[in-house]
């Protein structure tokens, strides 16, 4: 089950590319944000590809699922702030509706990494 490198695994690249967006999309926000919300969507979305990286960095597939775990709970804080952003006025429809559709994508990729993990657990047992 393990690639050569994380840079290999597709939700990677897809979770650089949410972080990518986020930082392009918070750059219009309020000022007054830049401390606020506009760091914790940054924070929780470099987390993302952050934790895939450093989890399969480590040496077993149990600590790798507990990092997937992080990346997926950075993903759920992502969206949350997301939500608030458009509320707030920060973000549109049309931006809110593009982030949230590839936090379900990412999240979707997780749930799969996790799952054949878990049956390739189960096939070894």
């Amino acid at each position: 089950m393990r690639v050569k490198q994380f840079r290999d695994f597709v939700v990677w690249q897809r979770g650089m590319e949410l972080a990518r967006e986020i930082y392009r999309l918070t750059r219009s926000f309020p000022k007054e944000e830049v401390f606020g919300l506009s760091s914790q969507m940054k924070r929780a979305a470099v987390s993302i590809p952050s934790n895939i990286a450093e989890g399969h960095g480590r040496s077993t597939d149990r600590a790798f699922a507990v990092f997937l775990g992080h990346a997926r709970g950075s993903l759920f804080e992502l969206e949350t702030q997301t939500e608030l952003a458009e509320s707030l006025g920060f973000l549109s429809k049309d931006d809110e509706k593009k982030v949230l559709s590839l936090c379900g994508e990412i999240g979707r990729m997780l749930h799969g990494l996790l799952n054949s993990m878990k049956e390739e657990t189960r096939k070894q047992g």
